[in-house]
């Protein structure tokens, strides 16, 4: 059982930055697949990016390629998503995840595929 918690969002104009925080409750966080998922109202839950536990292998989704940065902290508790050039439709309930068993790159993008979950927060990106 892992609990992850989300924080850093916030209101930013456009063009500016935000970094995600992904904390987790267990001290073998650092050998997790992280992966960031964002859901705006009404819309399906859109894959943002993937770190790996092991390998640090990353992972993005297109809309977000060369904008946003995933990485994990030296002691491996905290993984970040640094987001910059944000745009309006960057605005949804950011989320990260980790899966509750193996996950191969393929199926990273899936949300089904992750069994733990963090609250979400807020980002609002406005023109």
């Amino acid at each position: 059982q892992v609990q992850l918690v989300e924080s850093g969002g916030g209101l930013v104009q456009a063009g500016g930055s935000l970094r995600l925080s992904c904390a987790a409750s267990r001290r073998t966080f650092n050998m997790y697949t992280i992966g960031w998922f964002r859901r705006a109202p009404g819309q399906e839950p859109e894959f943002v990016a993937a770190l790996r536990g092991r390998g640090g292998e990353t992972y993005y989704g297109d809309s977000v390629k060369g904008r946003f940065t995933i990485s994990r902290d030296h002691a491996g508790n905290t993984v970040y998503l640094q987001m910059n050039s944000l745009k309006p439709e960057d605005t949804a309930a950011y989320f990260c995840a980790a899966p509750d068993g193996f996950i191969s790159d393929d199926s990273l993008q899936y949300p089904h595929e992750y069994g733990y979950w963090g609250q979400g927060t807020q980002v609002t990106v406005s023109s």
